[in-house]
């Protein structure tokens, strides 16, 4: 509907966010699969939502249903909209209105620590200081946190980058991650300060310092193929050893190594202690003909895997395939 009713498209969008949490509120969502569904819908529709000609009056009617929708939310899957939520409101007026709303309460539930734990909106008034320039309140306030967490900071980080500081905004980013509980923002923070140092034309810089870690996927070869999306121009081969180098365990590199080509690469993770036998026999059976030497090691190494105990309960005729594959 984007391409043909952008206004009734960004409807929709709203439409969906108000639903989401009455719709899943019964559902457990404790493996996180759920959480990451909505985030990854959210951030396809955002700039749907965004980029939408809508007045002043309908973008403020859409975001008083959003606001709504967010204090109902119980689990904050809505929290992608409130980073977004100055680029949603678009208008300064209305900017001003959800910055002015919030900024008090923000600063009162940041002070006083003995009342307050959490405060939503907080995000919301952050990403209306940022797109406004208000750039002095918003690290004003962000000052006021006892604990720095990724999420409100790369507020501030951003902001430095808005005013051309992009080595004060590497450095208070690194300043953050130090102090995240848990790491659990690392890859976050890395991916931030590459995006940074490439913009300035450091790509070296950001392979070396930030770029194997900020790499991304679910799975190793997912994860490969991210760090060559980002740097095109590098040797592959030689990316592909710096990851395995950087994030360790040999043996869950084979898939990528053999995906890729480099054979004698992929063999070394086959001699690895922890691969995976069954994958070892599929890549036997794909590759007896295009391959056939690499097919053939590969196969004795799936054997030599079954035999010991290896694998995650194996069926017998994993052997038997390995056997004849070889």
């Amino acid at each position: 509907m984007a391409k043909t009713d952008p206004v009734l498209a960004g409807d929709g969008v709203v439409s969906l966010a108000e639903r989401i949490w009455p719709s899943l509120q019964s559902i457990d969502s404790s493996s996180g699969a759920l959480g990451s569904a909505v985030s990854r819908t959210l951030d396809e529709l955002i700039p749907i939502l965004i980029a939408a000609p809508a007045t002043p009056t309908a973008r403020g009617k859409w975001l008083a249903r959003l606001f709504e929708a967010i204090q109902e939310d119980g689990v904050d899957y809505l929290s992608p909209l409130e980073e977004r939520w100055g680029e949603i409101a678009q208008y300064p007026e209305w900017m001003e209105k959800y910055a002015n709303l919030l900024i008090e309460t923000v600063r009162l539930a940041w002070t006083d620590h003995a009342t307050f734990t959490h405060v939503t909106g907080a995000s919301i008034c952050l990403s209306c200081l940022l797109e406004l320039g208000r750039y002095n309140e918003l690290q004003e306030l962000l000052a006021m946190r006892r604990v720095k967490f990724w999420p409100w900071h790369r507020f501030g980080a951003e902001a430095l980058l808005r005013q051309g500081l992009w080595e004060s905004a590497i450095a208070y980013a690194e300043e953050t991650r130090s102090k995240t509980n848990a790491n659990f923002y690392e890859r976050a923070v890395d991916r931030f300060c590459e995006a940074v140092l490439i913009k300035q034309g450091r790509s070296d810089d950001a392979y070396r310092r930030y770029g194997l870690q900020a790499a991304q996927g679910i799975t190793n070869l997912a994860v490969y193929r991210s760090l060559i999306r980002q740097y095109p121009d590098r040797d592959r081969r030689q990316m592909l050893l710096d990851l395995m180098v950087s994030r360790g365990d040999k043996a869950k590199w084979f898939a990528a190594a053999k995906d890729a080509g480099f054979f004698d690469i992929a063999i070394d993770c086959a001699a690895t202690s922890g691969t995976d036998p069954s994958t070892l026999v599929r890549a036997a059976r794909d590759f007896q003909d295009k391959e056939p030497k690499f097919a053939a090691v590969v196969a004795l190494f799936a054997l030599s895997s079954l035999l010991s105990g290896g694998g995650y309960d194996p069926a017998p005729t994993d052997a038997a395939d390995a056997v004849k594959y070889l």
